[in-house]
């Protein structure tokens, strides 16, 4: 069974992170054999996302299994930008993982750890320069919803994340599923 690991932090966005988790939880719920766990993961075990709300998360960093896949949410990232731990476990899943993900800015998590180098990426419309100025070898697209280059994806902010999850999806198990799941959740698709 695949291990779909969904990083929050202290001030994560919630739909970046709930979003993408109930589209790969509807989705493994549509099968009659689950093709993937998915799981949130952070330094404690809880954390405070953006907007007051608490999350408990499924595991930490310390004791989380192997990821296929590592999503980094966004949301206020300044202070997840200084934290070495995060940075470490980030540095230390993708390098394992087949798929390294992020929706709004976690892309500049994925950058300072040094898991987005030189690749085609998108962030928030809001934080498009700031990551361009942050990380000048990326190329940095805009007006576009996800990018995946190789086995990087990143989305654009907040909802973008449930389209690129729902890519993911397609990619993982195939097109039936992605329009099985996005039909369930009452989602228009953006593809």
């Amino acid at each position: 069974m695949l291990q779909i690991g969904i990083v929050i932090y202290d001030d994560a966005e919630v739909l970046d992170f709930a979003g993408p988790f109930e589209v790969f939880a509807t989705a493994a719920r549509l099968c009659d054999s689950p093709p993937w766990q998915v799981s949130l993961i952070s330094e404690n075990p809880e954390v405070m996302a953006r907007g007051g709300l608490p999350v408990k998360s499924h595991f930490t960093f310390a004791d989380h299994p192997p990821l296929d896949v590592l999503l980094v949410s966004g949301g206020v990232h300044t202070a997840a930008m200084k934290n070495s731990v995060l940075l470490t476990a980030l540095r230390e899943a993708g390098h394992g993982a087949r798929w390294v993900t992020s929706v709004c800015t976690g892309a500049f998590l994925l950058a300072e750890a040094g898991l987005l180098t030189d690749q085609r990426v998108t962030t928030h419309w809001e934080d498009i320069a700031d990551l361009r100025h942050g990380f000048p070898a990326l190329d940095v697209q805009e007006k576009i919803r996800w990018v995946e280059d190789g086995n990087r994806l990143t989305s654009a902010g907040i909802s973008a994340g449930i389209d690129m999850s729902l890519h993911l999806v397609e990619r993982l198990h195939g097109r039936e599923l992605a329009d099985k799941t996005a039909r369930q959740m009452d989602y228009a698709w953006q593809r």
